[in-house]
């Protein structure tokens, strides 16, 4: 039986969302049914980006942390490029942002609109208070972080050639619990 590289990537992606969900969501996922796409409908055009990348690595962030998660994926990039010399064109970076890191992959209006950072206890990376801000989209322009960590935020990262996934399941539960509290449909 022949597998393609699609529905390999597509089973394995299955396999590790099923198996990240935490045994806390026990009583939950009796009642959470999570709907899968059919391969055609994902976009693994991601994968294509890792070809020929000298230096390549994945940061599987399963809590919003104040968005230090988001740093590290930064982080990691531009000091292998200052201490090893590589060049930007040589390293990629994969952010997944999956389970209660979830809510960083969503706009600010979003946080705004339904008080995520209040539901999620998040906290401001250098102050360490609560904040209705998601950490991962703070800037110096909007006088949040010091300039110095402007290259951190998740658009910086992605202007770079960072490479974003946010995992399915977790939107669907997290879509869930939002549709619930507000009275809405998914």
């Amino acid at each position: 039986m022949s597998t393609s590289r699609r529905e390999f990537v597509g089973n394995v992606a299955s396999a590790a969302m099923l198996s990240a969900l935490p045994l806390t969501l026990a009583a939950e996922a009796r009642t959470f049914v999570p709907s899968a796409a059919p391969a055609e409908e994902w976009d693994f055009k991601w994968v294509d980006q890792l070809k020929g990348k000298k230096h390549k690595a994945v940061f599987d962030c399963t809590e919003i942390e104040s968005g230090f998660g988001v740093w590290r994926a930064s982080f990691w990039e531009s000091q292998y490029q200052a201490i090893l010399m590589a060049k930007p064109s040589e390293t990629r970076t994969v952010l997944i942002l999956r389970h209660a890191a979830f809510p960083m992959a969503l706009k600010q209006g979003f946080w705004d609109t339904y008080a995520v950072g209040k539901s999620t206890n998040t906290t401001h990376p250098l102050t360490q208070q609560g904040t209705a801000r998601n950490p991962a989209l703070l800037t110096s322009m909007d006088k949040e972080v010091p300039a110095m960590f402007d290259a951190f935020a998740l658009p910086s990262f992605q202007s770079r050639g960072g490479i974003v996934l946010a995992c399915n399941l977790a939107l669907q539960h997290f879509a869930g619990g939002i549709a619930t509290q507000a009275a809405i449909s998914e």
